[in-house]
């Protein structure tokens, strides 16, 4: 690895607004997303949102079916602002796996005519049903099955033999108290571990957020060094402090370290505070929980819009005062779009190498926006980052839309990078860390 690259192994934590889209990169040919939000309003180049899809397309690496080719997509519950755009990103890349909650089986099972899904999130339930059919099929044929067609079904629900996914063989099933090493079919344990420590089947029949995907992402690289990312979702207190006290009375606090940890749902007071008596109660067990698990260096990502400077009765996420809370007990607290500025936000770049588990300052990547493009070797955690750093100076105005209105993705990351720079040719002196 030179000194002005990324390692190849991390976490991008896009500029989205109060939604989630993470990107974990494991290889330079595998990558896991999780969730996606990618609104209409990304595309107006007066909101600093940036249009995930066609950045990420074009940062992806080439299937052998000559489309971009996305290792796996977990989708951690059906809200909008965790799905938003998969339909798109269908279209235009291949998905060799998905991972789905058997949430949406239910909510549909108990109202088939609900309109409460959104279009992308009834879009990616149709694209699981093809699957489970597929698997079925190729099962049934004694055939493996294809990339394009795997899926991992995460958790137990009480009714789950009403839904065809039950029929699935156990490799395809997975839940609470679980490792997943493989992804679209092949092993990466020593390098990729997600143990899984939610939804419950308690929590089947509840709310759609209290049924979240939730799971501590370890990342190691070829020397043994680790980095840890918890994700949580949109789970409030009450599965969270379950989650920690589970695990601590099965003995597995390892699976509870975090290097970074994700605010659930964007940086929700629900996370800390209980409602009692019409006033929020601070609940400082989970705080010390977090406190407890987090490893030296670690840092408290918010993906989420500026945080307000008050909270406002009955306001969405984020709020100030989880902010405030985090910042109590964490070493550092991020929100992605203030990363660095409100102004010009960039990705939040999660790396692991040989140094350890850390996020790499914004001058960093920003000087891989201004130079990597035209390197002949790069990581594919670069690429990404790339991508989301031209996107942010995109959307942000300095690329007029109208003038990349028909631009492919990778035109439109090299459109905003010479307007920032001025041009498109490589810098004429090297950049990156200590220069």
């Amino acid at each position: 690895m030179t000194t002005n690259e990324l390692p190849d192994l991390g976490v991008v934590f896009w500029p989205v607004g109060t939604g989630d889209s993470s990107t974990v990169v494991i290889r330079q040919d595998v990558l896991l997303q999780v969730d996606l939000n990618d609104r209409d309003k990304a595309d107006d180049e007066d909101t600093p949102e940036v249009p995930v899809v066609d950045l990420l397309v074009a940062a992806l690496p080439e299937g052998t079916d000559g489309r971009p080719y996305l290792s796996a997509f977990a989708l951690t519950h059906a809200d909008k602002d965790h799905c938003s755009g998969f339909a798109d990103l269908l279209s235009k890349a291949t998905i060799g796996e998905l991972w789905a909650t058997p949430r949406m089986w239910r909510e549909i099972l108990d109202d088939p005519t609900a309109e409460e899904l959104c279009e992308d999130a009834q879009a990616f339930h149709a694209e699981v049903e093809r699957r489970v059919e597929a698997i079925k099929k190729a099962v049934a044929a004694g055939k493996s099955v294809a990339g394009g067609d795997r899926l991992i079904v995460v958790g137990y629900d009480t009714d789950h033999e009403k839904h065809a996914y039950s029929e699935l063989p156990d490799e395809y099933l997975s839940g609470p108290g679980k490792s997943i090493t493989k992804i679209d079919g092949i092993d990466y344990e020593g390098r990729f571990e997600a143990f899984i420590h939610a939804p419950f089947v308690d929590d089947c029949a509840g709310a759609r957020n209290d049924t979240s995907l939730s799971m501590q992402v370890t990342l190691t690289d070829d020397g043994g060094q680790n980095g840890k990312v918890l994700l949580f979702g949109d789970l409030a207190y009450d599965t969270i402090i379950k989650i920690f006290e589970y695990s601590e009375d099965k003995g597995r606090p390892q699976y509870l370290a975090w290097d970074l940890l994700l605010a659930p749902h964007h940086c929700s007071k629900k996370v800390m505070y209980i409602r009692e008596d019409g006033k929020d109660v601070l609940k400082t067990d989970i705080l010390e929980a977090f406190e407890k698990h987090a490893r030296e260096g670690s840092a408290v990502v918010a993906s989420s819009a500026v945080i307000p400077n008050i909270d406002v009765e009955s306001a969405n996420p984020p709020h100030r005062k989880a902010a405030d809370r985090y910042r109590d007990y964490a070493s550092r607290f991020i929100c992605t779009m203030e990363w660095p500025t409100v102004e010009d936000p960039s990705p939040v770049v999660f790396g692991v190498d040989a140094s350890g588990a850390r996020i790499f300052e914004d001058a960093v990547v920003e000087s891989l926006a201004k130079g990597a493009l035209t390197a002949s070797a790069r990581g594919r955690l670069t690429e990404v980052a790339v991508a989301a750093t031209a996107a942010g100076r995109y959307a942000g105005g300095r690329v007029g839309v109208a003038a990349t209105a028909d631009m492919s993705g990778t035109e439109r990351v090299r459109a905003a990078v010479a307007a920032d720079r001025g041009t498109d040719e490589a810098p004429k002196s090297a950049i990156g860390f200590g220069r």
